[in-house]
């Protein structure tokens, strides 16, 4: 098996926006994927592992840790994705989501709610927004059933390990809708590349490692349907959150991706720093719907639970005040910012706190108050700003 920590880099400690070779990243991606490193996939299909839903149910618990452990490889060194063929014991469960999912776009869609997409042109598809808060209230046994699944737990647990926590989002791409544009995943997937360039190298290989994509069938997904393409063997690119969005790399993802037909209840899993993007739906009269899981590692979190909010707004006139007199100049202003207020986007409320135009992130707390200080905003129209942002957030 090849081994990829040469393309780890230990010289450098920030990427130029313009990083990245992609001489380089070809250099990285093996031709083939040898069966005798998987010994407990099903199959290999273009370098895509399978595995039997139905087998795994049968381990028992020692074969299940082994087969977390050929997991975890597969993730960060091997094709860093997965499919698990038959992945419900009642295919039911999927059913009933998926009346349920297509009652709620289509009330979206009455009321004008519903969101769009990070990285396809608006009308291409339907979004569910927090799909996981909304299935568990609206019924809470077929939330149950859905995911009370040991596929969906053992492949969270082998890349994130115990004490995980899921979210997803509902993606029906309508005939005729557009491929997405390739990219990686959250977090620094979400982010320019400039502002991707403003995290250090360390943080470009620990990003991955927070969470875990998923993906669940919801209809018979024929390749001309556009199911996710993928670039096996991709996420071991270092420098891929920098280089993956240049024409070159989009280019080359164009005519190397791969493409798996999947079944109703066929479940995949992926390394969030793949290279991928939802295919575009050829067809006339297929609705392509998959339940998009979006699984965080536990340390995702600060240790206390601070009310940022009522910290800013009680910090604003004060620091409006030293930064107009000087005793604050822009750096220290911008720094005393970062310690009181959420400088990050999520998490949040998609449904009514989308993506800043031109980004592909919400704007954030902190993004807010430097705003309204330039701008020149007084205090009381600040915490109002501050106020609706809240609101916003709340699901």
């Amino acid at each position: 098996m090849n081994d990829p920590r040469h393309v780890f880099p230990h010289d450098v400690t920030w990427y130029d926006p313009d990083a990245g070779d992609l001489a380089e990243f070809i250099a990285t991606l093996p031709r083939t994927t040898d069966p005798a490193d998987w010994p407990r996939a099903s199959a290999i299909e273009q370098n895509v592992l399978l595995y039997d839903g139905v087998a795994i149910r049968a381990m028992e618990a020692a074969d299940r840790r082994g087969l977390m452990e050929e997991w975890a490889r597969a993730f960060l060194s091997g094709p860093g994705v997965i499919v698990i063929k038959n992945g419900f014991a009642d295919p039911g469960a999927v059913t009933r989501a998926t009346a349920l999912f297509t009652r709620m776009i289509d009330d979206e869609r009455a009321t004008g709610a519903g969101g769009g997409d990070h990285f396809a042109k608006p009308g291409a598809n339907d979004r569910v927004w927090n799909a996981l808060q909304k299935h568990c209230l609206a019924d809470p046994e077929g939330f149950a059933l859905y995911y009370g699944n040991i596929c969906m737990a053992l492949a969270s647990e082998a890349w994130l390990g115990p004490n995980y926590q899921f979210t997803a989002q509902v993606n029906r791409v309508n005939p005729g809708g557009a491929a997405q544009n390739p990219h990686r995943d959250y977090h620094l997937g979400f982010m320019t590349r400039e502002n991707a360039a403003r995290w250090p190298v360390h943080a470009h290989l620990l990003s991955p490692a927070l969470t875990l994509q998923g993906a669940v069938a919801h209809c018979d997904m024929p390749v001309d349907t556009g199911p996710t393409m993928i670039l096996p063997y991709s996420q071991r690119y270092a420098a891929g959150y920098i280089a993956f969005g240049r024409p070159e790399f989009q280019a080359y993802f164009a005519d190397h991706h791969v493409q798996l037909p999947l079944t109703t209840g066929d479940l995949v899993f992926f390394n969030p720093a793949v290279m991928h993007g939802a295919g575009h739906n050829r067809t006339s009269d297929t609705q392509r719907m998959a339940n998009l899981l979006q699984i965080g590692s536990a340390f995702g979190r600060s240790i206390e639970a601070i009310d940022r909010a009522a910290m800013s707004k009680a910090l604003y006139a004060p620091l409006q005040s030293l930064a107009a007199s000087g005793r604050l100049g822009p750096d220290e202003t911008q720094a005393a910012i970062a310690a009181c207020a959420e400088g990050y986007a999520y998490p949040t409320n998609l449904d009514s706190d989308p993506p800043a135009p031109g980004d592909l992130a919400p704007f954030s707390q902190a993004a807010i108050m430097t705003e309204a200080l330039a701008s020149g905003t007084g205090p009381a129209g600040f915490a109002a700003e501050i106020d609706a942002w809240s609101e916003r957030r709340v699901a």
